[in-house]
């Protein structure tokens, strides 16, 4: 076979399949990257500030479009109502967030109680015996709006605890109707505009908003299996349409053989009677007529 693959008409085949081959894969190389580009971003708001009572209301489902909005809200700190949320990195270091109910000023009524609060993580500590009460008095907080965490069982958290910001566990804690949201504050201002007082050995939070998800094409990611199916197929074809001409010369030759075969036995000499073997004498001495 490998003697017909190497005639002049199927090396010139296997050339341009070759050359079809590398087309189709340059096309599904494309459409892989067409199905995971980023398509345009819709606008994003979520760096300006906007007030917390238009976008969450305490006891609703927490919107997806929320998540990581920039919010302000008025209030004051419920110093009785603080929890540590551990194994929290900050800058490669573990350590504790300091989070805090906040009570939220007109904020609506959730089945008939008034007063609910909004988590608020106020910074980051090292030690838990750097935790410390929140500033008191009214307080106006700048912060980022983020979805309630998955609340996790742990055995070994210490008293003052938990191991994941699950609001849903701070309302069984707290007893007190909640937002379904925490914030992350970045500013804290008193009445007159004035920053806070620091709380010592407190860090700022580095919570940042998440990277916009580049959506996936799998329509895209058929087409391009697709051209890598082609560009084999291509291979299979051309390997296909020699090992047929490699068939038929083999048929052909057989054939030959055959016909040749058979054209020897016809010419194969008839053999003649020996003389005189027509009047041989028979058992009894007369001739065998």
């Amino acid at each position: 076979m490998l003697r017909t693959a190497l005639k002049p008409q199927w090396i010139a085949a296997l050339v341009g399949a070759l050359v079809v081959s590398w087309v189709f894969v340059l096309l599904s190389q494309w459409q892989f990257s067409r199905s995971v580009s980023e398509a345009p971003p819709a606008p994003r708001t979520i760096e300006d500030v906007k007030p917390l009572s238009g976008v969450l209301r305490p006891g609703e489902v927490f919107p997806a479009p929320a998540a990581d909005q920039m919010v302000t809200l008025r209030g004051a700190y419920d110093a009785r109502r603080q929890v540590l949320v551990r194994d929290r990195l900050q800058n490669g270091q573990k350590g504790w967030w300091v989070v805090t109910a906040f009570t939220v000023d007109g904020a609506p009524a959730v089945g008939g109680e008034h007063g609910a609060v909004i988590p608020v993580a106020r910074g980051w500590i090292a030690s838990p015996q750097d935790a410390a009460p929140p500033p008191p008095g009214p307080l106006t907080l700048t912060g980022r709006l983020e979805p309630s965490e998955a609340p996790q069982a742990a055995q070994d958290v210490a008293a003052g605890q938990i191991a994941t910001l699950s609001v849903a566990q701070l309302i069984n804690i707290w007893d007190v109707p909640s937002y379904t949201g925490f914030v992350g504050v970045t500013k804290e201002a008193t009445p007159s505009g004035a920053a806070a007082a620091a709380t010592p050995g407190l860090e700022p939070l580095s919570i940042t908003a998440q990277p916009v998800e580049q959506p996936v094409n799998w329509l895209n990611i058929f087409y391009a299996v697709e051209w890598v199916v082609f560009a084999g197929f291509s291979i299979f074809l051309w390997w296909r349409l020699v090992r047929d001409d490699y068939e038929r010369t083999q048929d052909a030759l057989a054939d030959a053989a055959a016909a040749e075969a058979a054209a020897g036995g016809a010419a194969a000499p008839v053999e003649k009677p020996t003389p005189g073997a027509e009047k041989a004498p028979s058992e009894t001495g007369g001739n065998r007529d």
